[in-house]
């Protein structure tokens, strides 16, 4: 008598890809730990890791691989380094990530980048090979990834990354949220701003499995997870993020983004002409802070990062402006709003001096308005190389306004 095997229906295959090639190598080791503690509370949720780390006492760089499910490590490798910043490396990774999830029947299939983020000029910093990921080869590696396993697995070919967690600095953009849906992925859970090592916990992928029916409720469960995890020791704690978000990648929803998104830039470069108009949008602009909103960052690029539906409702708000830019302005706000599911920020977030992120609900649009704000750090880091910031028509608007 012959029985046929049936795979455990698995609620979440959740990859993590940890690049420890730098100096967040031993904080972050962390999230490891967190996902060995939650696949032994849930079994219906398995992580495949990809760990590139020089361990605990700082020996020779190298990369493990393995499983973790019913909180147990299994199937582990360890041999040289990987190149965390190579796009061919993170597209099998995800390729992986999927063979496990098909393995296991898992419902939904998650990627959690961890390490430095740089916003739409990417993350994923290896060291020892002196580059970072671009953003938008990030997203074309995840894409090159389910081409992988579709190859490889022709009868699994649907299956796709449904969401992406970014455990990054500055990865909640409409950049990045762009180049995510172009390829298929549904959800970003990211903060707007810098992050605090560890960064966002493990635990989030209960949050995901959970509620795996109802997007708005996993996004709230999420976003709560984030924003009450508290690291440090008794008297002496601080959270992962000032603000953190959940976003609808939807492609329908994405393009009315751009669409609105480019209409307003259109406009406020006609009307940035007039020498009124275009100091009234700087003054706008500039009234919303961009991001690392902390001591001694001058210097950085990220602070024409700002709040997109901040920025636009200010413009929107502005007498001085025209009709058609108001209502541009406003029709941008309202489709940028569309994307967040779940948002929360804080007040006064003490380890960054504590500055206000109020308004830092949902994604942020890069926005210069000084020159110098323009890629300072190109060509190895550059926010206006994408889809999203060129389709928009955002060089035009930047360049009627510094």
């Amino acid at each position: 008598m012959q029985t046929s095997i049936v795979p455990a229906q698995r609620a979440l295959e959740f990859g993590i890809y940890r690049d420890g090639d730098n100096n967040l190598d031993l904080s972050q080791n962390e999230v490891l730990r967190q996902a060995i503690g939650v696949s032994a509370r849930d079994p219906r949720i398995g992580f495949a890791v990809e760990d590139t780390t020089a361990g605990r006492r700082g020996g020779a760089l190298h990369t493990n691989d393995y499983t973790i499910a019913g909180g147990h490590i299994g199937d582990a490798h360890a041999g040289d380094a990987h190149d965390m910043a190579s796009e061919a490396n993170l597209a099998r990774f995800v390729a992986h990530t999927l063979d496990e999830a098909q393995r296991s029947g898992a419902e939904q299939t998650w990627i959690d980048l961890v390490d430095h983020g740089a916003g739409d000029g990417g993350g994923l910093e290896a060291d020892s090979t002196h580059h970072v990921m671009p953003m938008p080869k990030i997203a074309q590696a995840i894409a090159d990834g389910v081409a992988l396993h579709a190859k490889d697995h022709p009868e699994d070919a649907g299956r796709n990354v449904d969401g992406v967690v970014a455990n990054q600095c500055l990865m909640a953009s409409l950049g990045f949220a762009d180049a995510l849906s172009g390829v298929g992925v549904r959800f970003l859970a990211a903060s707007p701003e810098t992050m605090l090592s560890p960064g966002t916990p493990s635990t989030i992928a209960e949050a995901i499995a959970s509620h795996e029916d109802d997007p708005q409720a996993m996004a709230r469960a999420a976003v709560s997870d984030v924003m009450r995890t508290k690291y440090g020791i008794p008297g002496d704690t601080f959270g992962p993020a000032a603000a953190f978000d959940v976003l609808d990648l939807d492609p329908h929803k994405i393009g009315a983004v751009r669409a609105s998104v480019k209409a307003f830039n259109d406009a406020a470069t006609a009307a940035a002409h007039d020498p009124s108009a275009r100091a009234a949008l700087r003054d706008d602009i500039d009234a919303v802070d961009g991001m690392v909103r902390f001591p001694e960052s001058k210097g950085l690029p990220w602070h024409a990062d700002r709040p997109a539906t901040a920025t636009y409702d200010a413009i929107a708000s502005d007498k001085r402006l025209s009709d058609d830019v108001r209502a541009k302005a406003s029709a941008a706000e309202r489709d940028v709003d569309a994307l967040v599911l779940a948002h929360r920020e804080s007040r006064g977030f003490a380890p960054f001096g504590g500055s206000d992120y109020s308004d830092a609900a949902g994604p942020t649009v890069h926005l210069p308005t000084d020159k110098k704000q323009i890629d300072p750090w190109a060509p190895a880091i550059s926010e206006t190389d994408n889809t999203f910031y060129k389709a928009t028509d955002a060089a035009d608007l930047i360049d009627s306004l510094v």
